[in-house]
């Protein structure tokens, strides 16, 4: 819309000019146009407000109605997987937080109390005043020579590609204000991941871009290139995602362009459909084999793998194989079925794959399970957004979080639910470069650190009023759910917790026994 605008000012100016040539009254019209073109040229040039760069004059409607937000906001609220509004004002709370703006609500709380599923924290009459920065939480286990000290906050798994390069450098330069680290997802290490210089966790998918050869498997020459760069910190490998669990990755074609093509290495202008599976491994063994031969390939760096839990039986499987190999992941990253910018049929979306919080459970305790789990660090990835939703996460049994969705309404996000068709208005999710040089970099890059900065600040805030010092002491007590009208559990009386050890003792646990007498290492398939 920049050069729509600048043409129709053209011939403005140019129609006012020639109807003043016959009637000198005309030139009247300049007191009207004159006015609308240096507003529009205003937009163009201002840096906060994308919209209004990207689409001068007609973006200020959506800002008319962003002022009106609280009125029409009962209509106009984010549905969760099953239905219900899902905290109507978490956008709110991140656009405020990324602006620096005061994040207070007038008249209390914004949700029901009293609906079914509304989850609260219970404070302490001794609060516990915070000071100094937030605790880190070192990555990488006895077999790891270059541990990396993590921030529990972290930007979740979004390809360039996906993302445009503007995204991609105010996303990295929002992690290196802020010392936390950015997943690359699936699409290759860009020079937009790294120019910026913050810290990177590098994740190959089933597609290994990257590090693949002209076959498309995976090629250790190019992996121990990338995987040396001073600005990688850890290695992630895919198996699955949220979004499009037991799917290969798909980037339409239209986002396919020369650059993209070169770094992921396949064709230009044609869908990039990776493979559903891995070629590099087939069996639970081969995997834990695949994470020990990365670790030696990158020298010593954290290596770890990303699911979306499917098949108990087969995560179990691959913990038999750690055990058998006496070889850990440094960490696992558990993205639950929730989100994704299109990449992934509606189906896949909508009804494949564990939510996020009965998936952390599980894969929390069969580590307690099998007296392995200080052996391992627990990430958990999906729809976490606040401090609050931190404490969450950690509570149930994670020890980082990551966030795609909070992190890319940081930079300019307004939902208008086009990530998939090379036409988000933001310049967040396509490949136009008419859309994507309305994302101005720099005032971006800081408001993700800010986002970053202030939902970590409301996180120790929410620890203090508990009356705990340290993210480590929160316990799935902490946490509170209204599980109907009358009836109120904190997460130890809703979600069973294993004692350590007691897979290994062979006691019989529902839920858990039968997958786990059915897994074996050498094989994915039952028992």
């Amino acid at each position: 819309m920049r050069k729509q605008f600048i043409i129709a000012s053209c011939l403005a100016t140019f129609l006012v000019l020639i109807l003043a040539y016959w009637s000198p009254a005309a030139l009247w019209l300049f007191a009207v146009i004159a006015p609308l073109i240096a507003l529009g040229l205003m937009d163009m040039f201002q840096s906060r407000q994308t919209v209004r760069r990207n689409f001068p004059l007609l973006g200020h409607g959506r800002y008319i109605l962003e002022m009106l937000r609280p009125e029409i906001n009962q209509y106009f609220v984010e549905s969760n997987i099953d239905g219900r509004p899902y905290n109507r004002n978490k956008r709110s709370i991140i656009y405020q937080r990324a602006k620096g703006d005061v994040d207070t609500l007038p008249f209390g709380t914004q949700l029901d109390v009293y609906e079914e599923g509304y989850e609260w924290i219970n404070h302490s009459i001794l609060p516990k005043n915070q000071h100094g920065e937030p605790p880190r939480v070192k990555v990488g286990g006895k077999d790891c020579k270059q541990p990396y000290s993590a921030s529990v906050f972290n930007i979740s798994a979004m390809s360039y590609g996906s993302l445009s390069k503007n995204a991609i450098l105010a996303l990295n330069g929002g992690a290196k204000i802020g010392g936390f680290y950015h997943n690359t997802g699936e699409g290759g290490l860009s020079p937009y991941h790294l120019e910026p210089g913050g810290d990177i966790c590098w994740q190959l998918g089933t597609g290994y871009f990257g590090c693949r050869n002209k076959d498309g498997n995976f090629d250790a020459t190019e992996f121990k290139k990338r995987a040396h760069l001073p600005a990688v910190k850890m290695i992630e490998i895919k198996l699955s995602q949220g979004a499009k669990p037991g799917h290969g990755g798909i980037l339409p074609a239209k986002k396919v362009t020369q650059e993209i093509a070169e770094i992921r290495g396949v064709e230009i202008g044609i869908d990039v459909l990776s493979p559903p599976a891995h070629s590099a491994f087939a069996t639970p063994i081969e995997l834990v084999r695949f994470v020990k031969n990365l670790r030696e390939l990158s020298g010593g760096k954290p290596v770890g793998f990303k699911l979306c839990l499917g098949k108990k039986r087969e995560f179990m499987a691959i913990c038999k194989a750690m055990i058998a190999e006496d070889t850990y992941p440094d960490f696992i990253t558990i993205d639950g079925a929730e989100g994704g910018t299109g990449a992934a049929p509606q189906e896949f979306s909508d009804s494949v794959g564990t939510p996020l919080n009965e998936a952390l459970i599980f894969v929390h305790n069969c580590l307690v399970g099998l007296n392995i789990r200080n052996e391992i660090r627990l990430i958990a990835s999906g729809k976490i957004a606040t401090g609050f939703n931190l404490a969450q996460k950690i509570a149930l049994g994670a020890d980082i979080c990551n966030a795609a969705r909070g992190m890319l309404f940081a930079i300019g996000c307004i939902q208008a639910l086009r990530c998939n068709t090379n036409q988000c208005p933001t310049g967040v999710a396509t490949q136009d470069p008419e859309l994507v040089v309305g994302l101005h970099v720099g005032d971006k890059t800081t408001r993700v650190g800010k986002y970053h900065k202030a939902t970590l600040h409301s996180f120790m805030d929410v620890l203090g009023a508990a009356g705990l010092t340290n993210p480590s002491e929160l316990r799935p007590w902490h946490i509170q759910r209204r599980v109907d009208s009358v009836t109120v559990k904190h997460y130890g009386e809703i979600y069973h917790y294993l004692e350590p050890g007691a897979l290994i003792k062979g006691e019989v646990i529902e839920t858990y026994s039968r997958p786990w007498t059915s897994a074996r290492s050498e094989t994915f398939a039952a028992n």
